[in-house]
């Protein structure tokens, strides 16, 4: 098995999960990382064992030791430290959302086009057991023709910073381009795109919000300026339409889960941060009696871990990105998808903005770099 060496770009506390994840992984070695913080930077190098560091990440990216890089910033960043990596001849895993606008994620997929190099982009919801099932189950035809689906996301009172955790910089447009749709967003929606099979966007209409109480001092501190909450509606290619909730927070006790239907019948998700356990289920019509049914998803990875190749390989986004540069498997079309992500959610702000319905093409052409320099 080839060992992957790899540069951390971002020691910050995404930095450190990820940093986390690689211990788990048989053939991944970190041996280098960069960061503006150096006394962080020093801590964390001595905790993961570490050899080398670097407070510009250029430096590190001339290393001709290091075979991928991890991008582990603000969104905003994402981009421009990205290029950089594909253009030093690096491979990259970048986290999500692919950047802090749509014009941005796409300089970023253009690029490893450019230079020959994959990008892969944090999407986690895509290796969760009941994505894995509903995936095989939609495959295999048993919702029959699609034509709806809905991307739910609920926290309570979950805005970072003001609410007690995390840091101001994921409340700050120049920072983060967005709020809960650019935060968590981007979990529900990509993993409902995956299950579509990312159709081509046509329309997009939404609204944003940023209603509920606040800490004032927090609020100042942090410069609150992206949404809390944010509601959308796409129509794709096909016929098949989308809508989309996604909270920080708002003033009810828990959504239902995502969800996709079609023809034959449909499936719910689990619920993200729901106040009790909600199981994959499916619903169909037998014998003109309505069935509700849910699946055994254990007994499922425990046959499949023993019956096909590199199940392995689809444990985590980290799992699958170590594998997929060892050729063990191909890589997900994570990027794409991502960046499909930005569009819709770039188009809900576009359509809060102007007040109406925006075809995807004036999303492309009307789309505005946030990118900063690190």
């Amino acid at each position: 098995m080839d060992k992957i060496r790899i540069g951390m770009i971002g020691v910050g506390m995404i930095g450190k999960v990820h940093l986390d994840s690689y211990k788990d992984i048989e053939g991944a070695e970190v041996v280098a990382a960069a960061d503006v913080n150096e006394s962080e930077l020093g801590s964390v190098a001595e905790k993961y064992n570490i050899a080398h560091t670097y407070s510009d990440f250029r430096e590190m990216l001339k290393r001709d030791d290091i075979d991928a890089v991890d991008v582990c910033l603000h969104n905003n960043f994402h981009a421009p430290v990205t290029i950089e990596a594909l253009k030093a001849g690096k491979h990259v895993y970048c986290e999500k959302p692919i950047a802090g606008s749509f014009i941005d994620g796409k300089a970023m997929l253009d690029a490893a086009k450019q230079y020959g190099k994959k990008l892969h982009i944090q999407l986690s919801f895509l290796y969760f057991k009941e994505t894995k099932a509903a995936k095989v189950l939609i495959e295999e035809g048993k919702l029959g023709r699609l034509f709806h689906a809905r991307s739910t996301g609920y926290r309570r009172r979950g805005r970072p910073y003001v609410d007690g955790y995390g840091t101001q910089y994921f409340t700050r447009k120049e920072t983060a381009g967005g709020g809960a749709l650019l935060d968590m967003g981007v979990y529900n929606i990509s993993q409902i795109l995956y299950l579509l099979d990312a159709p081509e966007v046509l329309t997009i209409t939404g609204q944003t919000y940023q209603e509920m109480e606040i800490d004032k001092r927090r609020k100042n501190i942090s410069q609150f300026n992206v949404e809390e909450l944010g509601v959308g509606f796409v129509r794709f290619k096909g016929g098949i339409t989308l809508d989309i909730i996604e909270s920080w927070a708002i003033h009810l006790n828990d959504f239902e889960g995502s969800s996709v239907v079609g023809s034959e019948g449909g499936l719910r998700l689990p619920g993200y941060a729901a106040g009790k356990p909600v199981p994959l289920s499916y619903h169909t019509n037998m014998c003109d009696l309505e069935m509700d049914s849910s699946f055994n998803l254990n007994a499922m990875d425990f046959r499949w871990r023993n019956l096909r190749d590199n199940t392995d390989a689809y444990d985590s986004s980290q799992h699958h990105w170590i594998a997929a540069l060892q050729g063990k498997v191909d890589l997900l079309p994570t990027a794409e998808v991502a960046l499909q992500t930005m569009l819709i959610s770039e188009g809900i702000y576009m359509s809060d903005r102007l007040g109406r319905e925006v075809a995807a093409e004036e999303v492309l052409s009307l789309s505005e770099s946030l990118a900063m320099s690190v």
